[in-house]
């Protein structure tokens, strides 16, 4: 008697679902050749919250029922070495200059000029000014050496 098969629901990470008919014979490794030719390294089957890392592991042996979900993930393929002698793949492009990465200093910067002008307008600035000024160099401080100590 011919085998009955099964129709699962292949659930991708953006929501989108594909069915899949198998039989409860087929292995994990199957499945992958069968739904994702040429990616089987790069898909990773999810049933229950658990991996599926054994390809030889028979789809019965997971007990998976008549439109059951398997999460699917497809991570981007792996860029193979290349020989010695022959060009490699050319670097990235260095990232983008984020806002993060200039606060501290413009801070450093803003305390500098806070500083100039403390000293070169002693007047202007009283002396709760001037307090708040050296606590708030302390305060950078410890945040440089906090975030650079890494």
């Amino acid at each position: 008697p011919a085998e009955p098969t099964l129709v699962l629901r292949l659930k991708f990470l953006n929501d989108t679902e594909r069915l899949a008919r198998v039989r409860p014979g087929d292995t994990v490794g199957a499945l992958k050749r069968t739904y994702f030719p040429g990616q089987e390294q790069q898909v990773r089957l999810i049933y229950q919250g658990q991996l599926l890392r054994d390809d030889a592991q028979s789809l019965a042996g997971l007990h998976l029922g008549h439109l059951s979900v398997l999460h699917c993930h497809l991570s981007p393929p792996s860029v193979a070495p290349t020989a010695p002698g022959s060009p490699g793949p050319r670097s990235p492009a260095p990232a983008a200059l984020g806002v993060g990465s200039l606060a501290l200093p413009l801070f450093v910067l803003l305390l500098a000029l806070l500083w100039y002008l403390q000293l070169q307008h002693r007047h202007v600035f009283t002396a709760t000014a001037t307090t708040c000024l050296a606590g708030l160099t302390l305060l950078v401080t410890f945040v440089a050496f906090a975030m650079y100590r890494r």
